[in-house]
């Protein structure tokens, strides 16, 4: 424990009851959760096999599993379990499917598949809103661990009625298809928990210690899930930050974090106030931002680093002269002051807000990143392969198979389809079988019963495929076999693009490579659990993203645009009264700043053709005014940064005519 702090160490040697680590931004808190499993291990409290640290994101287990890789040798760490909640689920779920009806090899549905089948049950006069409406309400209510019949019992309005309608038949289809979706990884384990003591008590006896990270951000089922296995004698660390809770919108729960000591009287809290990321002024702003919001138990961040610059607030007259502003700083940030590009960040509230910011720094060639854009597992080569192995794992799934018969196309239309799918009804059969069913094939068109067969036969070798070889060379059979590759390379105009898409297949084949486990459906059934920000690494180049994607990251210069009222605060939180969530959301990005922050707001913006004016956001009058430096506020600071500018500007010039 050499380097903790007090209040650090503090929480790493409780390990006796519950525990609640309130960790403000920087202050050490994944530090403290790998401490804390070397010292469950080294004093034998707990073996590391009943010992389960849970995270958000694969990326955060990575980066956990890592560390702890690194802080304990050997084979002591054998057996420990650092996953996110979903993988804890599908584990839940791989183990006890027999109590809860589902067949070994079940599928995991994406949310194309859910959509499919919620379009499906809507009828075909549905419209995108109402699919949008219906799918948001089924999965707000998985998440607060409803069944279909909780759900129907709580419905208050017609909208709510119709939608837990949709739901009951939704989880039937589920049900033929040995499938279950993403909210389903955890509502499914807490019914089963909660409703058999014996199967409670055996996974107690599996999980004798549970750490959680980001607890501020369970929604209510997480929640449940956490107590189930936790039980009366609760002995677990949650590390959160009530501060940094952003998410309402997906159904994180902050409350939770209060809902802890009523639940646990004897619960513990341990305030991580030291920050070792962020210069002082930043930290003194951040503290005066979020001392508005209301705090069950207030927290004051502290560092020992130096104040650093002043917070710089620029007023702009509109959306691109902010952009041309930023971009312009962030050239002379990179050439004349060699900051590297990787330690810049552009942070906005809403995506729409990158467009300008990308063509400003296209126009002065500053590399950067978008973070948000087209997700590597939703690139449609990617999908269809996975269809595919989820069809090679698992003959039920109905919505695999439907996605992998048309990809690439073949003589298999609707009508066909729908045909398959009425006679597999009447046969009580998936329709992948149906499709290996001389009787039902007999009775389709013999150009599409052809294409079934030679389908069925391509599935069928694969399979046998899948017995021999690792899922990261079936990939690459696969591609070939299915036809994928050629019609791939029959949509692409150039060999360049051809490559680009085929290095997708060839990354996937990565992903499976060295991985542990059977064969192609339980690899499949765990790349599910991928979020789709777990890949992609961005190198040196300038970081664009929204302030919601920005938790856990640190940048050396953070600018934050669009620094006004409607934007931020959203007018949409304006007009419901959340304020103090957008609060939390400034607080987060004003954090990401180690040394040097900026904050923009316009004058004005155009809508519909219209030009509008614009405030301020409310949130810069409740910063402290010596911490920041406005525009105009000091002409001889003013003065010398623009003279600054110009120097280096003229540097760059001259050394480009040299060269």
């Amino acid at each position: 424990m050499h380097g903790l702090n007090p209040p650090q160490r503090e929480a790493v040697l409780h390990t006796d009851g519950p525990l609640l680590v309130l960790a403000g931004a920087g202050s050490g808190k994944t530090r403290v959760i790998v401490e804390k499993i070397a010292h469950l291990i080294a004093s034998n409290r707990m073996p590391a096999k009943r010992i389960a640290a849970i995270t958000f994101t694969n990326k955060a287990a990575k980066e956990m599993r890592e560390r702890v890789a690194k802080r304990i040798k050997g084979d002591a760490a054998d057996g420990l379990t650092i996953c996110t909640f979903h993988a804890l689920g599908l584990k839940f779920l791989q183990i006890e499917h027999a109590k809860l009806g589902l067949r070994r090899g079940f599928s995991i549905f994406d949310a194309d598949d859910t959509a499919a089948q919620i379009k499906d049950l809507l009828g075909a006069g549905a419209k995108p809103d109402a699919l949008d409406s219906v799918r948001n309400l089924i999965s707000r209510a998985k998440n607060a661990g409803l069944s279909p019949e909780q759900a129907m019992a709580e419905a208050r309005s017609p909208r709510e009625v119709d939608a837990a309608t949709i739901y009951a038949l939704y989880q039937a289809r589920l049900s033929t298809f040995n499938a279950v979706d993403f909210d389903d990884l955890i509502r499914l384990p807490v019914q089963l928990l909660e409703s058999d003591e014996d199967c409670a008590l055996g996974w107690r006896e599996r999980i004798g210690y549970l750490l959680v990270d980001e607890s501020q951000d369970t929604n209510d089922a997480q929640y449940r899930l956490l107590k189930a296995i936790a039980g009366p004698r609760g002995l677990f660390t949650c590390v959160g930050d009530d501060d940094q809770s952003i998410y309402a919108w997906r159904g994180a729960n902050p409350d939770n974090l209060l809902a802890l000591g009523q639940d646990y009287p004897a619960l513990r809290i341990v305030k991580l106030e030291q920050n070792y990321r962020c210069s002082n002024r930043v930290l003194r702003a951040a503290n005066a931002l979020i001392a508005h919001n209301p705090h069950e138990h207030p927290k004051t961040l502290w560092s020992d680093q130096p104040d650093g610059e002043r917070i710089r607030v620029w007023e702009c007259r509109d959306s691109a002269h902010e952009a041309e502003k930023v971009a312009a700083e962030i050239q002379f940030l990179g050439t004349a002051k060699q900051v590297p590009w990787g330690e810049i960040c552009i942070l906005f509230r809403g995506n729409h807000q990158s467009r300008a910011l990308e063509k400003a720094l296209q126009l002065l060639r500053v590399p950067y990143h978008l973070t948000g854009g087209t997700a590597f597992l939703d690139r449609g080569e990617v999908k269809d392969v996975l269809a595919w192995l989820r069809l090679v794992a698992n003959p039920d799934d109905d919505a695999a198979f439907l996605r992998a018969v048309q990809s690439p196309k073949r003589e298999v239309g609707a009508t066909t389809l729908a045909k398959l799918a009425e006679l597999a009804q009447q046969a009580g059969m998936p329709m992948s079988r149906a499709a290996e069913s001389v009787g039902a094939l007999k009775q389709l068109a013999p150009r599409a019963a052809n294409a079934l067969d030679g389908f069925v036969s391509i599935v069928r070798g694969l399979r046998e495929e899948a017995r021999r070889i690792p899922v990261s060379e079936l990939v690459g059979v696969l591609a070939q076999r299915s036809g994928l590759l050629q019609s791939i390379r029959a949509q692409c105009k150039d060999e360049a693009s051809y490559q680009r898409r085929k290095a997708n297949l060839d990354e996937l084949a990565d992903w499976f490579d060295g991985a542990r486990g059977g064969g192609p459906g339980e690899l499949a059934a765990q790349l599910a659990l991928l979020s789709h920000a777990d890949k992609g690494e961005a190198g040196n180049q300038v970081r664009l993203m929204s302030l919601h994607a920005a938790k856990g990251l640190e940048f050396r210069c953070v600018f934050i645009v669009g620094v006004d009222d409607a934007t931020l605060p959203h007018e949409a939180s304006i007009e419901e009264g959340r304020i103090d969530e957008e609060r939390r959301l400034l607080y987060v990005g004003i954090t990401r700043a180690k040394q040097q922050l900026w904050l923009s707001h316009s004058k004005e913006t155009q809508r519909w053709g219209d030009r509008i004016r614009l405030k301020p956001s409310r949130f810069i009058d409740e910063l402290p005014a010596d911490e920041m430096q406005r525009d105009g506020a000091d002409p001889v600071a003013d003065a010398a940064r623009k003279q600054e500018r110009a120097s280096a500007g003229l540097a760059a010039i001259r050394a480009m005519l040299d060269a």
